[in-house]
């Protein structure tokens, strides 16, 4: 169903996908937009060990909401900061990309769960969590990606 990495060498872990996506903030979230046009857009998210989920938040409305209730199929690609190898000019950078079925996440406890992951994810000051989850949670949707494929691979730029 899903294609084979062609550059099979570049080919990086699972492990090392799992790592890429717990330490990096962010990603590119692709889905069916309006009128046949891909929609991309960058969003924070919180790997979940647990269930093996990718976890976002957003507006309740807006032009992502309305892609995911037309077409539940997505991709989602994340890369790491990169690095030179000494005595190089050219970045070595290592990305994931998923491929999987989102939805809309309704249940109260879970959405707590996921927007204090993705805080304490991004910040480790406990007052701004609290404020964000007193004043931002009432207005905030989550959305949760479950993995039906994921790859990974390192790409040197020369």
């Amino acid at each position: 169903m899903f294609r084979e990495m062609r550059r099979i060498k570049q080919k990086i872990t699972r492990e090392e996908c799992i790592r890429i996506l717990k330490e990096q903030p962010r990603g590119v979230l692709s889905m069916f937009g309006e009128d046949g046009y891909p929609y991309g857009i960058p969003l924070d998210h919180w790997y979940s060990e647990e269930d093996d989920k990718v976890y976002f938040h957003c507006a309740k409305v807006g032009h992502k909401i309305d892609a995911v209730k037309v077409c539940d199929k997505v991709s989602y690609c994340v890369m790491d900061e990169g690095f030179r190898r000494a005595g190089e000019w050219a970045l070595n950078i290592r990305s994931v990309v998923i491929f999987g079925r989102i939805r809309i996440v309704e249940e109260d406890e879970k959405k707590r769960e996921i927007c204090t992951s993705l805080i304490r994810k991004m910040h480790d000051d406990e007052e701004y969590l609290r404020r964000e989850m007193t004043n931002a949670f009432p207005r905030v949707c989550c959305l949760e990606l479950t993995i039906d494929h994921m790859t990974g691979k390192m790409v040197n730029e020369s």
